[in-house]
């Protein structure tokens, strides 16, 4: 009988997560900042932003409330250390101010900063290959997220991927990309074929219920480059202590869910095993049934 742990994977994602993104560039006090907020609507609000002298991404959260954005930087225990917030949060406005305070020491620095563009009132013209920062970066380099609105729709598609130097600035390497994008948190980090080196993935697209696939990319010493691992497969986890891949799909209103373990040979996904569930209407529970029934 298939893990409860398994039957409760959910995605909790409403349309200002999705979608909103506008990027800013200025000053924190003296200091060059680039910002990436989606905080369109009233409540929850979600940012990311880097010093450019460093370019280290530093997530930040908070609230959106009668249009005063308030967001916090947090320590490794949860615990507020800073806040920038903006008084008066207008996003057709062109410039941005606010204060950054040094929740210790009460330190403070006028934030002004510049709109440079705002991904849901961006017209298809002009919207081709906007970047937008990652919350995530490698030991000495970080990514941009290339953005386009599809010229005959009004969604936005990631049409690419650029990893840059956090010391110098300058492209290390350039991917071109055709994926969904998914708010502030299309790229994440890991060690995929478990050799020792960070890699990274990309969010690529989600389907039916929780189901979602991203695209992984290695990390190739030998060039300092990263390549298409070819890995395929609906909610890929990773588990580097076991040295293996798990696949959980489900469909059918959680009706069949499929799972699959692989290990990792040669930079190739190798089955090891797979199982099939079905909702059992009697016993009232998931129940293992032979794979050609779950296809």
């Amino acid at each position: 009988m298939i893990s409860k742990t398994l039957l409760f994977i959910f995605f909790c994602c409403t349309v200002s997560d999705l979608f909103g993104q506008i990027s800013y560039s200025g000053f924190i006090g003296k200091y060059p900042i680039e910002l990436l907020t989606n905080a369109h609507y009233e409540g929850t609000a979600s940012a990311i932003y880097v010093y450019k002298n460093h370019n280290e991404p530093i997530v930040i959260s908070g609230q959106l409330s009668k249009g005063v954005l308030k967001l916090y930087e947090k320590d490794k225990q949860d615990t507020n250390t800073a806040s920038l917030i903006f008084e008066k949060f207008d996003t057709k406005t062109k410039t941005l101010k606010g204060v950054w305070t040094d929740l210790k020491t009460n330190k403070q620095y006028k934030i002004e900063l510049v709109k440079d563009f705002d991904l849901d009132h961006t017209d298809s013209t002009d919207s081709e290959n906007l970047e937008i920062i990652q919350p995530v970066s490698l030991p000495n380099s970080y990514f941009k997220l290339l953005v386009s609105k599809d010229k005959n729709h009004y969604s936005q598609r990631v049409t690419g991927i650029k990893i840059i130097d956090k010391k110098t600035n300058k492209l290390i390497q350039k991917i071109d990309l055709h994926c969904q994008l998914w708010g502030l948190d299309n790229v994440s980090v890991g060690d995929f074929n478990f050799d020792g080196k960070t890699d990274f993935s990309v969010f690529e697209s989600s389907y039916a219920g929780p189901n979602t696939s991203s695209l992984y990319f290695l990390y190739d010493s030998s060039k300092n480059q990263y390549f298409d691992s070819g890995f395929t497969g609906v909610s890929l986890g990773f588990d580097s202590l076991e040295k293996r891949i798990f696949e959980h799909n489900q469909c059918c209103a959680g009706q069949i869910h499929t799972t699959a373990t692989y290990k990792v040979e040669a930079n190739k996904m190798v089955l090891i095993e797979e199982h099939c569930f079905i909702w059992d209407e009697e016993k009232q529970d998931l129940v293992e049934r032979e794979m050609k029934d779950c296809q």
